[in-house]
């Protein structure tokens, strides 16, 4: 047998990767398939490239070429304390998951070879060797079947839904099910202990909304994030939307379940339409992320969060979603990420402007938000 050559990757090449993940035009199982790289390197690799975006503008580059000769003098000094914390972190990273300890690893730096880095992290260096593979065709045909079948019955667990599956003809194991359901973040509604817990070490906020009276546009935004199925492969999508006149107020779509786009959804928000009173979510780790409080904090806004598993306190949104792929999504089974964005943009700005809810009293969500609707009618009975 041979010896395997291993693939490295320039900082070019890597740029370029993450640029394209960053515009969000392609899927991950896209971008895998063409370049042939793994999902997960490819979201490290967008990661780290925001990161490094938001470093460069923060001056820390600078900083650090300034650095002068007292300092490097003051870091040798700390060589045997680094040697210990080194010892600590490669224990420490076990606590990861072999997917993200793999992406971590770096075929091109210039001291660590791979195998002193797969050391370091507790991986086998065969895994870095895996030929990725993007979804197949049955595995997008399951998770719709899971997407449309959880719209109608959010209560479903993954027992209940292997079971709708095998009424179906599709025969699927449970832990399949709990592995889609999962990537697709879904969770069933009802109460169970100790799980869909929220980051351990975010702060998990009230819920504020219990008999509550929301009577007026900007007393209430909501948020959440759904799975969005596609031709080949599937997007995130999250919105923020005025509880009283259920407007959709800003939206963004991306390949990864990052926090980057659920901050950028928020920034346009605020900045087009002011600040709500009381800001609600779900218990997700990117909605109690200190970037994200931070934000609504800043802006003096009250943070509210749904209690866990219950998708009834954020249920207007719910609404949306469900409302959202039964008339667009669907019905078009999208291509590329430009052509979803074109049809997301289309549907959204239809339901903002031109369709009448009832709830509303035959009023559209941006007649409501506005609150131009009465002087709509009195000028109409005036005539």
């Amino acid at each position: 047998m041979g010896k395997v050559t291993r693939r490295r990757y320039g900082a070019e090449f890597k740029a370029k990767v993450a640029l394209e993940a960053i515009k969000g035009e392609l899927t991950l199982a896209e971008l895998s398939a063409k370049h042939g790289i793994h999902q997960t390197m490819i979201a490290a690799w967008k990661r780290q490239a925001i990161e490094g975006l938001a470093s460069t503008f923060s001056g820390k580059a600078e900083a650090a070429v300034a650095t002068g000769e007292a300092e490097l003098t003051r870091l040798h000094a700390k060589i045997g304390q680094l040697v210990v914390e080194r010892d600590f972190l490669a224990k420490a990273s076990g606590r990861l998951s072999v997917e993200r300890r793999r992406a971590m690893v770096d075929g091109s730096h210039p001291q660590l070879s791979i195998v002193r880095q797969c050391a370091l992290l507790q991986i086998s260096r065969s895994g870095r060797y895996y030929q990725p593979v993007g979804e197949s065709e049955p595995t997008l045909a399951l998770m719709r079947l899971i997407d449309e079948a959880f719209l109608d019955c959010p209560y479903y667990g993954s027992r209940q839904m292997m079971r709708h599956l095998h009424r179906l003809g599709h025969r699927v194991g449970r832990n399949r099910v709990v592995g889609l359901m999962r990537k697709m973040g879904l969770r069933a509604i009802y109460q169970k202990p100790n799980t869909s817990a929220p980051h351990p070490e975010h702060r998990v906020y009230p819920y504020l909304l219990r008999d509550l009276a929301i009577v007026r546009p900007n007393q209430v935004w909501c948020s959440d994030i759904t799975y969005i199925p596609m031709r080949r492969g599937f997007l995130y999508l999250t919105a923020i939307m005025d509880w009283h006149s259920r407007r959709v107020l800003s939206w963004r779509l991306s390949n990864t379940m990052d926090l980057a786009f659920c901050t950028e959804a928020l920034q346009e928000a605020l900045a087009l339409h002011g600040t709500p009173d009381i800001f609600n979510t779900d218990q997700r780790s990117q909605f109690t992320s200190l970037a994200f409080t931070q934000m609504l904090a800043d802006a003096n806004v009250r943070i509210s969060m749904d209690g866990r598993g219950r998708w009834m306190d954020n249920v207007f949104i719910e609404r949306l979603w469900r409302s959202l792929k039964y008339e667009c999504v669907y019905l078009h089974a999208f291509e590329t990420g430009l052509a979803l964005h074109a049809g997301l943009r289309k549907w959204i700005g239809h339901y903002n402007t031109r369709r009448p809810h009832s709830s509303l009293g035959g009023q559209t969500p941006e007649e409501a938000y506005n609150e131009i609707g009465s002087t709509v009618s009195s000028l109409k009975l005036a005539a």
